[in-house]
């Protein structure tokens, strides 16, 4: 994948009922982070401050989590590497919106793979939590920046 990518939507099955909670959600969540955005940019105006910015936040569901990442700076293969993370956790990716022109920003529901054993479905790594997702991205994100 070369070239600039704009707000792409990547999309799976998802459970009925719980698009409308998780709209308003991210709905909400979006106006405290447009807040949190404009604070932080007048601090770094203020300090001077031209540290290359990472934020990664993970909220646990009910079945998977909310993962959050934004990098003020975009390197080839951050993606890649992202999703590699997802990966290694067991983790599908079942909707995304992934902007990456300049900077790097990622908004996706990962939900928990499952593997088929004999005639029943079984999660495929059940000791993952929000914690261990969040580190997993941040290191995916160090390597890729090399920061």
């Amino acid at each position: 994948m070369s070239g600039s990518y704009s707000s792409r939507r990547f999309r799976r099955g998802r459970r009925k009922g719980s698009a409308g909670v998780e709209q308003r959600n991210m709905t909400s969540r979006d106006q405290k982070k447009a807040v949190l955005h404009e604070k932080l940019q007048l601090l770094r105006s203020v300090t001077n401050s031209s540290a290359v910015r990472r934020l990664v936040t993970v909220e646990t569901l009910e079945k998977g989590f909310l993962i959050n990442v934004f990098s003020d700076k975009n390197c080839p293969g951050l993606l890649v590497s992202v999703l590699q993370a997802f990966q290694e956790l067991g983790l599908d990716v079942l909707d995304a919106t992934i902007s990456s022109a300049d900077s790097f920003r990622l908004e996706a529901i990962g939900g928990e793979a499952f593997i088929r054993l004999c005639f029943f479905w079984q999660p495929q790594n059940e000791s993952v939590d929000a914690q261990m997702v969040r580190q997993v991205v941040v290191q995916a994100i160090k390597k890729c920046t090399g920061s």
